[in-house]
């Protein structure tokens, strides 16, 4: 039996980040079912910062995450962000959707269909009703950030154990009693950051889950358009997000934005929805796609008001939530590791009142037990 001052359930960017943060000032164990670390959906990630990205408690998490990306003391010794830019077109028929998008937000800048054309040659001009940029949009350096969680969390006594699925849990007295397929651990407090397996985790403990569900996302890789040079194109995306393109190492990553609903596992594209995505990206550009080098998968789990959910289950001592992030989680890692170590250690969060609630579980349960 292994004991510690928190299990933190599940390996991803989620569980690593709040885990280095605890092992500040705890001991802390990360299981992870699988055989290596990050092989869901942060192994999957293409991910960018875009501080607009997400309802209005996401745009709080993404501004509260910004300076870690900036200067993330501890993990790296540079900044985790390159430029990019995130274009966004609009059809005659997504204008509603384009002014909604705008609500809010911050940073933008409206181009004409000339002007998003120079950007991107490969658009087609006659398609672009509305167009923005948010040139502040930066790609993340997903690997040197997950790495150097891992490093700074090994550096401070936390440990990791991999290949250790959760097959029963139980709580007496002070302590939550876990048990894997060949180990039991023990602890006060469980952190549930197992993504796609969160509800199944919850269950698992006899908790209430909260509809976090594990939702397809697919894309593939395009050799790089004729004639052209797409290192510096920024992402570029219908504003309804049903499909969006980035360079990516010389290719270029298309993706149809799907959200299928699925039971958790290793995650793969469905060909005909990754076709249709295709027929959507090719019906708003110039040239047509007569070849995918690669395809695949991951999975995004959203709670049901697509809010990830932080905080400790209001009806069983010691169960935290950490999970629905949705495809949001590499950008607000930062800030959802830092709220929940605070919150586990009795500190003061950074974050505004409003947005803590916004995350809390609570949101989801009566606060009265029966």
């Amino acid at each position: 039996m292994k004991t510690a001052d928190f299990i933190v359930i599940g390996g991803g960017i989620a569980g690593i980040s709040a885990a280095a943060m605890l092992s500040k000032q705890a001991s802390v164990i990360v299981l992870e079912r699988e055989t290596q670390l990050g092989y869901h959906s942060t192994g999957r990630s293409a991910a960018m910062y875009i501080r607009n990205y997400g309802n209005a408690t996401l745009r709080a998490l993404n501004a509260n995450a910004e300076p870690f990306f900036l200067q993330p003391n501890g993990v790296s010794d540079s900044s985790l962000l390159s430029p990019r830019g995130e274009l966004l077109i609009a059809r005659e028929d997504e204008l509603d959707r384009f002014e909604s998008y705008t609500k809010g937000a911050s940073g933008l800048e409206h181009l004409t269909p000339d002007e998003a054309v120079a950007l991107v040659p490969i658009l087609r001009k006659d398609k672009i009703a509305a167009a923005l940029i948010e040139r502040e949009a930066q790609d993340i350096d997903v690997d040197r950030l997950f790495q150097g969680y891992i490093r700074q969390l090994r550096r401070q006594g936390g440990q990791i154990e991999t290949r250790q699925q959760v097959v029963a849990m139980t709580h007496s007295g002070s302590e939550w009693h876990v048990q894997t397929t060949d180990q039991e651990f023990t602890a006060p407090v469980v952190i549930n950051a197992a993504g796609a397996w969160a509800d199944d985790i919850a269950r698992l403990a006899g908790i209430v889950p909260n509809g976090v569900t594990p939702m397809r996302r697919s894309a593939a890789l395009l050799p790089a358009p004729d004639g052209h040079d797409i290192s510096q194109w920024p992402l570029f995306a219908s504003v309804s997000e049903d499909w969006y393109a980035k360079p990516e190492a010389g290719t270029l990553m298309v993706s149809p934005a799907d959200e299928d609903p699925v039971e958790p596992h290793d995650a793969w594209a469905d060909d005909m929805v990754l076709a249709e995505g295709i027929d959507r990206f090719e019906q708003a550009v110039t040239i047509s796609v007569t070849k995918l080098t690669h395809s695949w998968a991951g999975l995004r789990s959203f709670a049901p008001d697509r809010t990830p959910v932080a905080g400790f289950d209001p009806h069983t001592n010691g169960f935290f939530w950490l999970a629905g992030q949705g495809g949001y989680g590499v950008q607000t890692a930062p800030a959802l590791s830092a709220l929940t170590a605070a919150i586990c250690l009795g500190q003061t969060p950074e974050l505004t009142n409003e947005t803590i609630l916004a995350l809390s579980p609570n949101r989801f349960h009566s606060t009265q037990k029966g």
